[in-house]
């Protein structure tokens, strides 16, 4: 589908093949690392973005974000206090220390809003969830905002759009004291505050097992 689109606009498109590319796949992380999918997707995905951005000189990735993804993140960070996650979930997060600049232009708008958009215009979109999302407890926080949102119209982006406004400014102290603590990784050069980058530490270790069987993925993925 990604790949018609960009066909279609005549838009260059970069493809990355895990298991070509990096001798490893999501499915075999996850169960290397005995944790969900989504942390070794998430994962790869920021690496790999932020490196074709530095890579084509870019300034900025962009992103698809939107208000559903970013109050149900923000919802779980905020039950764990967890400042140093709270302090970068920002529509836009300056460039720092090789990182490129991180835009979210998609925020204000929820899903159904952005469905509704792709219909009028003819875009063609997945509806159905990542089949090897299971396990993600953001699918959960979601369920839970959207029953809060049926009962309370406007609650998901006041509880977002409000802590942008009034509480990440609070936070700003824990973005400059990550900034001044990053460092290079040995291994590819990206910004890390360890020696080895969290992607060179799953690319090494799960490159190192066996691949997980196409059927074992595909019965967990139904």
């Amino acid at each position: 589908m990604t790949k018609a689109f960009a066909e279609q606009r005549g838009w260059p498109l970069q493809v990355i093949d895990l298991r070509e590319d990096f001798d490893y796949d999501v499915p075999t992380a996850a169960k290397v690392t005995k944790r969900v999918p989504c942390s070794a997707c998430g994962l790869s995905k920021r690496h790999l973005f932020d490196q074709a951005a530095v890579d084509g000189g870019y300034d900025a990735v962009v992103t698809g974000h939107n208000l559903d993804d970013e109050a149900a993140v923000l919802f779980g960070n905020t039950l764990r206090w967890q400042t140093e996650y709270l302090a970068r979930q920002l529509p836009v997060l300056p460039a720092r220390h090789g990182f490129p600049r991180k835009v979210k232009p998609l925020v204000r708008l929820g899903e159904r809003e952005m469905a509704a958009y792709c219909v009028l215009r003819g875009i063609d979109y997945i509806v159905e969830e990542c089949p090897m999302a299971a396990g993600n407890k953001h699918l959960g926080y979601k369920a839970t905002l959207n029953a809060l949102e049926a009962e309370s119209p406007g609650s998901k982006a006041a509880f977002y759009l409000n802590f942008v406004e009034r509480m990440a400014p609070l936070l700003s102290g824990h973005l400059r004291d990550e900034r001044e603590a990053l460092g290079q990784c040995s291994e590819c050069g990206a910004p890390t505050s360890g020696d080895v980058c969290a992607f060179c530490r799953l690319v090494a270790t799960a490159s190192a097992h066996e691949p997980v069987p196409i059927e074992l993925i595909s019965r967990t993925s139904r």
